[in-house]
């Protein structure tokens, strides 16, 4: 069986990672660190962004996955999986300070709303209510 917002989800977050190790690698660059933020606060929000990303992206992609896997996905959880990628985007966007400090509000508020639906709708399912 193919998931495909699941696969497409998995390949997206794969990415965005990536995007938040180069971010890093280039900061830790510029100040010389080769371990740890070097008392570096702008290093370590940008370590901060990647770890809160590894945290929650994870159960979302399970969730996204679970729900395909019992067959009550559907276009929808494509834009929930999506908004959920770009709220994590706006987030360590944020997560830098300055004008864009907007977006970490954004994608705590994106990441927590996706959880709490995709958990709800996934104990619906289990439940057969829906």
């Amino acid at each position: 069986m193919i998931l495909p917002v699941t696969l497409t989800s998995c390949a997206a977050a794969g990415l965005i990672c990536i995007w938040l190790g180069m971010r890093i690698g280039r900061m830790r660059g510029q100040f010389k660190v080769s371990v740890g933020d070097g008392g570096h606060e702008p290093l370590s929000r940008r370590m901060r962004a990647q770890l809160n990303f590894v945290e929650y992206t994870p159960f979302v992609i399970l969730l996204v996955a679970a729900i395909e896997l019992a067959g009550a996905g559907g276009q929808w959880l494509a834009y929930v999986a999506g908004a959920f990628l770009l709220g994590r985007v706006a987030h360590a966007l944020g997560m830098d300070g300055g004008k864009l400090e907007v977006g970490r509000m954004v994608g705590i508020l994106l990441t927590m709303l996706t959880l709490l639906g995709l958990s709800v709708y996934a104990v619906l399912i289990a439940a057969r209510v829906v």
